[in-house]
């Protein structure tokens, strides 16, 4: 279980809100970790080890471990278990389908990988969303506005006088809370925030495009900040493969260390 409560706390203790994305792909992990037997948890538990003192969140991208089969799986089961606990753990698989199937999506995502939050796609509407939202304790993170350029193709289309994202955002309130709810609203689209708030004024946003895509941190807690902060800012490769070398946990360090201390002035 990991409630509000113990997520603002960590925020405060560790006065940090960066989330390490685990986007691990093994064509771009160091050579000499290839010779490991499981080559991904390796590279996961070096970064994990590096970086856990900076961050209060860790998402891991499923598709990389799904793309490898079984093993992958294997390695995802792993890490997931290896996550210090004081950290916010995210399955960020944008699940979402009919009622029986998203029940087993949720059951595989909070019993058998013991997740904390899953991403999910709303498009199918809110019965696709809800048995994610039977579980006490675990969190649906929503996507609302999300950063790359197709979110110009639906989200950002007017239904009316309000954009596709923000139906979104008020329909699938109905179903979660602030305390188990939040969305995804990418970096590179700050100024969208304050229309994000107006519908979310408490929630907290999951926020990836911070880093290699090329969001400004500050531009994103200028619009998007709330008074209990409200914020995970996401960033997978700016740190995971800042270096590809013998150094390469280091480096990571080094990166999510100059997030942190970036973020502390605003807590």
């Amino acid at each position: 279980m990991f409630s509000r409560q113990k997520l603002i706390t960590e925020i405060n203790k560790k006065k940090s809100f960066l989330c390490v994305g685990l986007d691990t792909d093994i064509t771009k992990i160091p050579p000499h970790l290839l010779s490991e037997p499981d080559p991904i948890f390796a590279f996961n538990k070096a970064i994990i080890d590096a970086t856990k003192d900076f961050c209060v969140s860790y998402k891991i991208n499923t598709a990389f471990f799904e793309a490898t089969g079984a093993k992958g799986w294997e390695s995802m089961q792993r890490t997931f278990d290896y996550l210090p606990k004081d950290c916010l753990s995210i399955a960020d698989a944008k699940r979402g389908d009919i009622g029986n199937t998203s029940n087993q999506y949720a059951k595989a995502f909070f019993e058998t990988l013991n997740a904390d939050s899953v991403t999910l796609a709303p498009y199918m509407g809110n019965d696709s969303l809800a048995p994610f939202f039977e579980y006490p304790g675990k969190w649906g993170i929503v996507l609302a506005l999300t950063s790359n350029p197709g979110s110009a193709d639906y989200e950002q289309q007017k239904i009316g006088e309000e954009f596709l994202f923000e139906k979104v955002l008020a329909n699938t309130g109905k179903i979660g809370s602030d305390e188990n709810l939040m969305f995804v609203v990418g970096a590179t689209k700050p100024q969208e925030f304050t229309i994000i708030r107006k519908h979310a004024p408490k929630h907290f946003l999951l926020v990836p495009g911070v880093g290699a895509q090329g969001g400004s941190l500050e531009e994103v807690v200028k619009y998007g900040k709330i008074e209990d902060i409200g914020l995970l800012i996401n960033a997978s490769r700016s740190i995971i493969y800042a270096s590809n070398g013998l150094d390469f946990a280091e480096a990571a360090a080094k990166e999510a260390k100059a997030l942190q201390n970036q973020m502390a002035v605003f807590i």
